[in-house]
């Protein structure tokens, strides 16, 4: 299986004060096409850092991070960054992120307009994930007329409109119950395993890690363990 990340001896130090924290203290990671897997650990231990080195948020203080085999993050400009996630990284979060002025069909397509797609394509793509992820009722309601499971769902369907190649996703069952928790899984793994996506998810879910093919465990900033199921 082909990389879509590697990250050799990455370590990332922050400045507080004249005092300088480390948040990854010589991190190596390979992370194959196709991968569902979690990052776990206790609050501290360097996930949220890691994932937004992934997600060209941030870069290390020292070592490589390198996606899809031809972009080391160091390297990257501003503007370079921002086309790479816009492009070919999707995010999902806990708190859902959606513009509360815009509906279903609207959230889901907004990617699209600022890629620049012609609006046939746009409509294509969006009404074919509003079927994925079970909204084609609710396509005019806006995020504030629906449960917090369905605007995650929308979510999910707006990272992954512009088809990407990673997804990163920041405890995307936090805010759900069980059975909404439960659904939005199975979206992602069909989505995984029908398109190849890569699924990269940051947890303290039981129910995301029993789903993950790959778990990697981060202590005090190093990884701990790494195991595939």
């Amino acid at each position: 299986m082909e990389n879509v990340i590697r990250i050799i001896d990455v370590k990332k130090e922050y400045t507080l004060g004249k005092t300088k924290v480390p948040a990854l203290k010589g991190v190596n990671l390979d992370v194959s096409q196709g991968d569902f897997m979690c990052i776990i650990g206790p609050s501290g231990s360097g996930k949220t850092t890691l994932l937004n080195l992934i997600g060209c948020l941030d870069a290390p203080t020292s070592g490589e991070v390198n996606l899809f085999g031809k972009y080391n993050v160091s390297t990257l400009n501003d503007r370079q960054a921002t086309l790479l996630r816009r492009d070919h990284i999707g995010f999902i979060f806990q708190t859902f992120n959606l513009i509360p002025v815009l509906n279903v069909f609207e959230n889901i397509e907004f990617p699209l307009i600022i890629q620049g797609l012609p609006a046939p394509e746009r409509k294509k793509r969006v009404m074919e994930l509003i079927g994925d992820v079970g909204l084609h009722e609710f396509i005019k309601h806006k995020p504030d007329e629906l449960s917090g499971g369905q605007r995650q769902r929308i979510a999910v369907a707006r990272a992954l409109v512009t088809d990407p190649k990673l997804v990163l996703a920041d405890e995307p069952t936090a805010n759900l119950d069980k059975e909404n928790g439960h659904i939005i899984m199975e979206i992602m793994k069909k989505l995984n395993a029908e398109h190849g996506v890569t699924f990269i998810f940051s947890t303290h879910d039981q129910r995301v890690m029993e789903e993950a093919k790959r778990i990697v465990v981060l202590s005090d900033g190093v990884i701990e363990s790494d195991k595939r199921s």
